[in-house]
């Protein structure tokens, strides 16, 4: 048998014969690649969240909040590996208490709240920091958050989604959905972790022009990528995220995303945010509703009884970053293992003109991924 194949290959024609099969094999085999990933991009949705969701869409018939938000709202996968889930605003302020250069403000209420926690504002302004009551460098239980129920893909018992809609000139709507998530674990560079910090704020923005989407923002740290609606993976109509293990960084796909694309001041190929299609999230579910209003910096709830002093907290949602000779600090070429955690989704830039973050420059709204 081998003595016949040898001479069937030893002719030219029989190698082009050869070289012809491999490449169909080979051609075949990506497009399978191909649709195999499709495939499991686009997997269905639960029938339990399905019907979360038309309940939701019911609940807000009678609001400003149009169903169309709802109808293409991004849903999130959460990485495989991820140990620190979206989290509840509440659990997290009760969690913290106010500090002003590593020093306790006395003059703080006696325990925070989502309505309280703007009188912080009187007593330090954005220096104030909601630091751990609890040692964060042994990471505490509650830094964990809510994995999505696998049915619903609702967390049930956490409220950790603001979405916040801005009306702007020519029919244009911007839909922020902002993720909560009570801790932020910084991605490894050559061994050493880099990044912590409590409380993290990340979104999606989606732009709509009379109703119908245009575009959407992916917040990546201080950076971000914005897409044509058109270029993104959707599971039917609504956007997928892919949210980084860790850091919750949003990308338009999954696999490993190098920092260094993102800062220059990151060197290359010692970073990385990864993402992978695990959990699904549907932020909308256990979320907060509002209005914004760019010309007085106002949020007007979309039902009466939903919390909103928290909105106008100026200060920072985590402990300031600890200084180099502190219990658990390190510092690899000036990044820091522990940092200052960031201000809320009022600092989001929601009157922006562009989908971009203006620090971006110009905005380049990609048409692929």
């Amino acid at each position: 048998m081998s003595r016949l194949f040898y001479r069937w290959c030893s002719s030219d024609r029989s190698r082009a014969q050869l070289v012809i099969l491999i490449l169909i094999v080979f051609i075949l085999g990506l497009v399978f690649v191909s649709f195999w990933n499709e495939r499991y991009i686009l997997v269905s949705i639960p029938k339990h969240s399905s019907k979360l969701s038309a309940e939701l869409a019911k609940n807000f018939s009678n609001t400003d909040i149009p169903e169309y938000v709802l109808t293409y709202a991004p849903l999130v996968f959460l990485d495989k590996g991820d140990l620190f889930y979206p989290s509840d605003l509440a659990t997290h302020v009760s969690k913290a208490h106010p500090e002003l250069n590593h020093t306790i403000i006395k003059d703080a209420p006696k325990h925070l709240t989502l309505d309280n926690l703007n009188s912080l504002n009187g007593v330090g302004g954005d220096k104030v920091h909601l630091t751990s009551t609890e040692n964060l460098i042994k990471l505490p239980n509650y830094l964990k958050g809510e994995a999505p129920n696998k049915k619903t893909l609702q967390t049930g018992n956490a409220i950790s989604c603001v979405i916040a809609l801005a009306n702007k000139a020519d029919g244009i709507l911007d839909a922020f959905y902002m993720y909560f998530y009570t801790f932020n674990e910084g991605p490894t560079a050559l061994g050493h972790r880099v990044g912590n910090h409590l409380g993290d704020w990340e979104h999606n923005m989606v732009r709509f022009k009379n109703g119908e989407p245009q575009a959407v923002w992916y917040s990546q740290h201080e950076y971000g990528q914005a897409f044509t609606y058109k270029a993104v993976h959707k599971i039917g109509r609504r956007p997928v995220s892919f949210s980084a293990r860790g850091s919750h960084a949003n990308y338009a796909s999954s696999g490993s995303h190098d920092l260094h694309e993102l800062n220059d001041a990151v060197p290359a190929h010692i970073a990385f945010d990864q993402t992978s299609q695990g959990l699904i999230w549907d932020p909308t579910l256990s979320a907060y509703y509002y209005l914004y209003s760019s010309t007085d910096n106002n949020f007007t709830p979309a039902i009466e009884g939903t919390p909103v002093n928290y909105l106008y907290f100026e200060g920072n949602w985590g402990d300031e970053e600890y200084p180099d000779d502190a219990e658990g600090q390190e510092n690899f070429h000036n990044f820091h293992k522990w940092t200052s955690g960031p201000q809320g989704p009022m600092f989001k830039h929601l009157d922006r003109k562009d989908v971009c973050w203006p620090r971006e420059g110009e905005c380049i709204i990609k048409t692929a991924l």
